[in-house]
């Protein structure tokens, strides 16, 4: 092993056994901290019970943007730099929505109702992975292969799925189209959902979310503890380093790339199969470069990359319960919170992260 991955391997070890301690208890301050702040502000008779729902919409809205932010941090460690994530889920969410509906339709005739409509939501997803993944499998082509710049093409993803998605909705999306088989319902942990607070906020969710729930431990282990992860992101830093120890510096980026777009289209799969059973055109509103914001913010790491992702999540919950609890606070106030904490994020973090080394640089083989 040479020094450029021991140095990835011990460099981690370090750093985790020199801080779990001090993250836990920041955690916990800070978990502390928005309990307190959320009951102060929304007052009154339904502190304690607004609270918790607020807590798990904050939980679902971070959903989208946290696996956005997965997308990122997969492909940045290995050095692509994916501004297309906003186009993937855009396009995963409209083919969600045309498959779970059209092959509502056709089953219905032959099955029961419900039964049908579970079945068509699980193909539904199945067929969004695929659509996200042939807009990431485009976006590794052009950048790896062809090494273009890697910014606009994935800007021209973006732009790409936006003329899609906007033809295919008004051709045969816009008007007369049945009623669908709607969203996942929510999922109830058995035990587990009867835990007071904490089982309100975790487990009782929709699948979608315990998927990126489950998303973030594996992501961080197979980064930081597999050799397919040390090999990621040696191939991020220093690709001619592991080129010379005999790692497939494109092979790595492909495969990452590609994972990224699943992870991409699950995101986009969770606006027309969980939070909405109807499909906008430019739905996403920018939810995939939030994502990005929450990378960055969490230093391409999943943990903080959820961290960030809590953080939009929870300004975008408090909006909606401020404006229902709360109406002697005028309107436009919590409708910025998000905005707020999307620039105090930007400018207090990006300025001190640093990506690795080697991100959205082509790799030419000598």
């Amino acid at each position: 092993m040479s020094t450029t991955t021991k140095s990835l391997n011990s460099g981690r070890r370090v750093h985790w056994r020199g801080t779990w301690w001090i993250t836990a208890i920041f955690t916990a301050v800070g978990l502390f901290a928005v309990w307190a702040l959320l009951n102060l502000i929304i007052g009154g008779e339904c502190q304690g019970e607004c609270v918790i729902d607020t807590l798990a919409q904050t939980l679902r809205i971070a959903t989208p943007i946290a696996l956005a932010a997965f997308c990122g941090v997969m492909c940045e460690r290995s050095g692509v730099v994916d501004i297309g994530i906003e186009g993937k889920m855009l396009m995963a969410a409209m083919v969600a929505y045309a498959v779970n509906l059209f092959v509502f339709q056709s089953l219905k005739t032959t099955m029961d109702p419900a039964t049908a409509g579970i079945v068509s939501r699980w193909i539904a997803l199945a067929a969004a992975l695929v659509s996200a993944l042939i807009l990431a499998a485009l976006h590794a082509v052009v950048s790896i292969k062809f090494r273009a710049d890697q910014i606009i093409s994935g800007t021209v993803i973006n732009i790409l799925a936006l003329g899609i998605t906007g033809f295919l909705y008004r051709q045969y999306l816009a008007e007369n189209l049945p009623a669908g088989p709607g969203t996942f319902p929510i999922w109830k942990i058995p035990v587990l959902s009867d835990i007071p607070i904490i089982g309100r906020i975790l487990f009782q969710q929709q699948p979608l979310t315990y998927i990126m729930l489950i998303l973030v431990f594996v992501i961080h282990y197979v980064l930081f503890y597999t050799p397919w992860g040390l090999r990621t992101r040696a191939v991020g830093e220093h690709p001619r380093a592991a080129d010379t120890l005999g790692i497939n510096v494109f092979k790595m980026r492909y495969a990452n790339v590609w994972l990224g777009g699943l992870i991409a289209g699950l995101g986009g799969a969770w606006f027309t199969l969980e939070a909405v059973d109807v499909f906008n055109p430019g739905m996403t509103n920018g939810l995939g470069f939030i994502g990005l914001a929450a990378m960055i913010f969490g230093k391409w790491t999943p943990f903080g990359a959820l961290a960030g992702a809590l953080i939009f999540g929870l300004g975008n919950s408090i909006t909606s319960t401020v404006s229902i609890f709360r109406p002697d606070i005028p309107s436009q106030l919590p409708q910025m919170l998000p905005y707020i904490l999307t620039m105090i994020v930007l400018t207090g973090v990006v300025g001190r992260a640093v990506p690795p080394a080697a991100d959205g640089q082509a790799y030419e083989k000598q």
